[in-house]
């Protein structure tokens, strides 16, 4: 399995003016191996986000004969390791509302999502104990233990539109309860 790596590097400008355009060429020299560039972002501030959703179209949550689908949701028991498909009927991606529930004590960090290969891998740091509730979700950008505020490192996860694959890979020999919930969602015309 591939190891990802996120890099973030702040770019400063001399002057307080608008910037019109930007060109980033990634360099990578004196390596061997294979290396894989996934995304490149540009955002403003000083604190870094999982991702940034494009402002060029609005979003709407997704509708069948005018009327609004209700959240769809999955879940299931993972035991060592497991993948869940998420079928998504919308017409791009949607953020994911993920619960994992312990069933046994895991060391800390050893609960980790993926999406499709390997990539935007999420790890919850926390030790967990049976009965816990772990929650990492998309559409509040929180990551919760018990309802309270925790540490992950990572992404908050994601469905693309059609079907999207997301491995879970828990304490070997080790089980727990799946839950994942998301609301479809569609283009809805151009910004004005």
């Amino acid at each position: 399995m591939a190891e990802f790596t996120r890099f973030a590097e702040n770019i400063k400008v001399k002057e307080d003016l608008r910037v019109v355009s930007v060109m980033v060429q990634p360099v990578i020299s004196d390596c061997t191996g294979r290396i894989w560039i996934t995304d490149l972002m540009l955002q403003e501030g000083d604190r870094l986000t999982g991702y940034v959703i494009n402002t060029e179209t609005l979003l709407q949550k997704y509708r069948e004969d005018d009327v609004i689908v209700a959240p769809r949701f999955y879940n299931g028991i993972v035991r060592s390791s497991g993948t869940v498909v998420v079928f998504n009927l919308g017409s791009t991606t949607a953020g994911l509302d993920i619960e994992v529930e312990p069933i046994q004590d895991m060391a800390a960090g050893s609960i980790v999502l993926f999406q499709g290969a390997g990539s935007h891998k999420a790890v919850f740091l926390d030790e967990a104990n049976a009965g816990d509730l772990f929650s990492l979700r998309a559409s509040t950008r929180e990551c919760l233990k018990n309802g309270a505020a925790t540490n992950k490192d990572g992404f908050y996860q994601y469905s693309a539109a059609g079907d999207s694959k997301h491995p879970i890979t828990l304490e070997k020999g080790k089980s727990a309860k799946l839950y994942v919930e998301f609301q479809e969602m569609q283009d809805g015309g151009d910004v004005l």
